[in-house]
């Protein structure tokens, strides 16, 4: 990535600058399985999140959204166990090519399914 991509392209990923004061006031205190990297400032309770990949909130999986948002004190690879139920961390794919598109959407082909004849048109 080109330095003044990385200078310029705040909605990319992070800058020099949250990467120098990152580097500077902070501790890294874990990841994800999505290499989404999480720490905290030395001095002080704030917390943040380096992004692996598009700056996109919905990647920070739900239990690292408690440790973010202080309400949990443990942080996310070590808090709240995982239930047989729960579907793995999926981010938000709208706008995407992989985003849902149900039948009679465009981008799916735009083929309805024909009417079953249970509706009346209203006539004056």
């Amino acid at each position: 990535m080109g330095l003044l991509k990385r200078i310029f392209t705040w909605w990319d990923g992070a800058t020099i600058g949250t990467q120098l004061f990152t580097w500077r006031a902070g501790e890294k205190v874990g990841g994800d399985a999505a290499g989404n990297v999480y720490y905290r400032a030395r001095k002080g309770d704030r917390r943040w999140v380096i992004y692996n990949g598009p700056a996109e909130a919905s990647r920070v999986p739900p239990e690292w959204h408690l440790w973010l948002h202080h309400a949990s004190d443990t942080p996310g690879d070590a808090g709240i166990p995982v239930k047989a139920w729960e579907k793995p961390h999926v981010p938000n794919l709208t706008g995407s090519d992989a985003a849902y598109a149900p039948s009679g959407a465009l981008s799916a082909g735009g083929r309805r399914a024909a009417a079953t004849g249970d509706y009346e048109a209203w006539t004056p």
